[in-house]
């Protein structure tokens, strides 16, 4: 299990279809959705569930995870991409909803929240809040983790919407990922880190490729007492920016364990400010991910023994 102290570590997804198909981590018996996440939850205390970006949760699966995985383990959330801004997927929203749709939206592949009836959008909020009740009811629930898109920029009208979220979610906790450097210059950061303080929301430290619009450079910045959030996207330069069909390619990196090690004070530095330090892999191609949790919790453990 790799849990040690204040650090809990896993991997953003545990049905990624290249580690599936890899046959690398799972067992050879562990052929059913229910097998693989009970033997995923031996080896992790956490998990980031990263299709709810995509498609909305289900209260049916929600209530599913909690019953598959022992008393203490812990999902994260990923918001749904229509909550945090970005454009979604038509088919996303349930057909009941996109029937209120006028017709040129309903043709789109892709919809933005700004162009949808308010009526629309505050469902599809409550319809999110109440599907995520039964793992919140179990005691499960961690963070709704808001990756924001890289025109979320610093501003108050951002600041507004941030608030806004945790106002729509009034049972949970969120934590945010910004995708925009400008969050942390020097003439934003003290701001950010307050603001964010100030409401207890974690920020979300990361590794990332460097050089690109999206790009937030190495931190420890924590801004709960109780929880840090740190995530490992990988350092994948030549696919980071490009147009696929699956964000597959941009993570498709494993670290090296001098890469690992570079991190093993800065994640110290978190934890000596926060309870507990939460940290995920989100290199999900083939087994990168899970190898890479076993070894950065090996580095870790190595450090302070």
């Amino acid at each position: 299990m790799t849990q040690s102290g204040p650090f809990f570590i896993g991997t953003a997804s545990w049905t990624d279809k290249t580690l599936i198909e890899s046959g690398a981590f799972y067992p050879k018996g562990a052929t059913t959705a229910e097998e693989r996440l009970r033997f995923y939850a031996e080896q992790f205390p956490i998990v980031e569930v990263d299709s709810t970006y995509y498609f909305p949760p289900s209260s049916r699966n929600a209530a599913l995870w909690a019953d598959r995985t022992p008393t203490h383990f812990t999902f994260h959330i990923k918001a749904y991409s229509l909550l945090t801004q970005h454009p979604t997927r038509i088919e996303s929203i349930p057909s009941d909803l996109r029937e209120e749709l006028n017709q040129d939206e309903q043709r789109k592949k892709r919809v933005y929240a700004k162009n949808l009836p308010s009526h629309v959008v505050d469902e599809m909020w409550d319809r999110f809040r109440e599907a995520l009740m039964p793992l919140h009811s179990s005691g499960k629930l961690g963070v709704i983790h808001f990756q924001f898109p890289e025109w979320f920029l610093p501003s108050n009208e951002s600041r507004e919407y941030i608030e806004q979220c945790v106002d729509r979610l009034p049972d949970y906790r969120i934590a945010v990922e910004f995708r925009n450097a400008s969050w942390m210059t020097d003439k934003n950061l003290e701001r950010t880190q307050a603001f964010l303080t100030s409401k207890a929301i974690p920020f979300t430290n990361v590794d990332m490729p460097q050089g690109f619009r999206s790009s937030l450079p190495p931190s420890s910045l924590v801004t709960a007492d109780d929880l840090a959030y740190v995530r490992f996207h990988g350092r994948n330069d030549e696919e980071w920016d490009k147009q696929h069909e699956t964000a597959t390619p941009r993570f498709a990196y494993e670290y090296s364990e001098d890469e690992l090690r570079e991190w093993v004070p800065r994640l110290h530095e978190i934890a000596s400010k926060a309870r507990e330090v939460h940290i995920l892999m989100n290199n999900c191609y083939r087994d990168y991910a899970q190898r890479n949790a076993k070894k950065l919790a090996e580095l870790l453990h190595q450090d302070v023994v």
